[in-house]
């Protein structure tokens, strides 16, 4: 049986030298090239499983390496040498498409565990169905799930954005089950349900001693995902003095439990998720650019229910199944299914359950009706009764208009619990539109 092949591409003999040597003790065979001619050629005649390549070479750099792998050898992992503290270079590598990026000086550590997970890119993933499934055949689910398959090759970090209730942690988990960190952990945290004063100690751990309180060694979650994946649910709560130290983290791959005099390396891919407008956060300040830019080195749109209405009759049978735990269920009658299709759905997928749940309670035959789901009566917004103008009154149109719109919007927003983009939906115009209302109204 053949040893796996690496393709190491550097103009410094000594890098190509130690990534040799390195991969040697990994059993795994190596070519080299000091430029792209080179390195062209060494792929069109043998079969690699990884290529490792610096930025900078003497006839191009990596990146046209990486766009040429992209096109020609689609399989095959390329992963980035980098000058160390050159996060835009990182980024720009992982956009092009590297599966990962290591910075000089090589640390020999992170070299191999790059290596492992790329090599496992290559073993067929385990199919686990359970409940972490994506369930859909609209064209939105199909390029969803064709879209996961791609992201769980890379390392790059994914930014999850869309409405609460779309499955943005389901989507995530998909990531990491179908990529090579699929045996390692999954660890989700929800950043707005810490306590700010704790922020650190969770995300990094402490040593004894350290605080009042802290009377043992504590692991935080990064290490807790150590060689597996960090989701960070609602990461737009994040105050801003764990922005800062996230970041570092992150662009480290190290953290600095409280209380340590030294960093710990650590192993992680990063994927976030909010249901928030985190471009509008970072116009606004509250939230950091340079962070942002760096979780959202590819992002990822969650779509809402009503964007997939064909999609609802196999969703309703997957929770009805699943809420009947193997015993007999109610069917859901065409009118009552009617019904779900045209309703909006601010909640989303988790209202869907939620509605299901409540209809199965209700239901007292073999068939759910329309009155067993207790949806809302209108799926709009009603307008309020136009107050009557007597003849003393001071009738001015604009305050007359401004409150009409006003008691529309807290109609909506309310309606959706306070969901920015379900209410525009709701109001019939644009997000943009609904924030300029907002502002204008004084109503933020």
């Amino acid at each position: 049986m053949s040893r796996p092949l690496a393709l190491i591409v550097d103009d410094e003999a000594d890098i190509r030298e130690l990534a040799e040597l390195t991969l040697a003790r990994m059993d795994i065979e190596a070519r080299s090239a000091a430029n792209l001619e080179s390195a062209y050629g060494l792929l069109e005649r043998e079969r690699f499983g990884l290529c490792l390549t610096d930025m900078r070479l003497p006839d191009g750099d990596g990146l046209d390496l990486v766009r040429h792998i992209q096109k020609h050898h689609p399989q095959l992992p390329v992963a980035m040498i980098t000058a160390y503290g050159s996060v835009d270079t990182a980024i720009q590598a992982l956009k092009a498409g590297a599966f990962d990026f290591v910075s000089k000086p090589v640390d020999l550590q992170i070299l191999r565990r790059l290596v492992e997970h790329a090599f496992r890119l290559s073993e067929e993933p385990v199919d686990r169905r359970s409940r972490d499934t994506l369930l859909g055949e609209s064209a939105t689910m199909r390029r969803i799930r064709a879209t996961i398959v791609k992201l769980a090759r890379s390392q790059a970090p994914v930014y999850i954005c869309g409405e609460s209730g779309t499955g943005k942690e389901l989507i995530a988990r998909l990531i990491h089950d179908k990529g090579p960190r699929r045996d390692q952990p999954f660890v989700p945290v929800n950043c707005g349900a810490i306590p700010s004063e704790l922020m650190e100690s969770e995300f990094f751990g402490h040593k004894k001693g350290s605080f009042t309180g802290a009377t043992s060694d504590k692991q935080g979650l990064f290490q807790a995902a150590d060689g597996g994946t960090l989701f960070l649910d609602e990461v737009a709560d994040l105050p801003q003095h764990m922005q800062v130290k996230l970041l570092r983290a992150i662009q480290e791959k190290a953290v600095r439990p409280v209380g340590a005099s030294r960093e710990q390396q650590v192993d992680v891919r990063i994927l976030s998720a909010t249901h928030k407008d985190l471009a509008e956060l970072v116009e606004s300040g509250d939230f950091r650019r340079d962070l942002f830019y760096r979780i959202n080195v590819i992002q990822l749109r969650a779509p809402s229910l009503r964007e997939r209405p064909d999609d609802i009759p196999m969703l309703v049978d997957h929770v009805l199944e699943r809420l009947a735990d193997g015993g007999q269920r109610p069917r859901l009658g065409e009118t009552a299914l009617d019904q779900l299709k045209r309703y909006p759905f601010p909640g989303n997928v988790r209202e869907l359950e939620n509605i299901l749940e409540r209809a199965l309670t209700l239901c007292e035959g073999d068939e759910i009706q329309p009155e067993d789901l207790q949806l809302p009566e209108t799926t709009g917004v009603e307008l309020p009764e136009p107050p009557t103008a007597e003849p003393d009154d001071d009738f001015e149109l604009e305050g007359y208009l401004e409150g009409i719109e006003r008691d529309l919007i807290e109609r909506a927003l309310e309606k959706t619990r306070y969901n920015k983009t379900a209410a525009a939906q709701l109001l019939g115009i644009s997000f943009r539109a609904l924030r300029y209302r907002l502002k204008k109204l004084n109503m933020e």
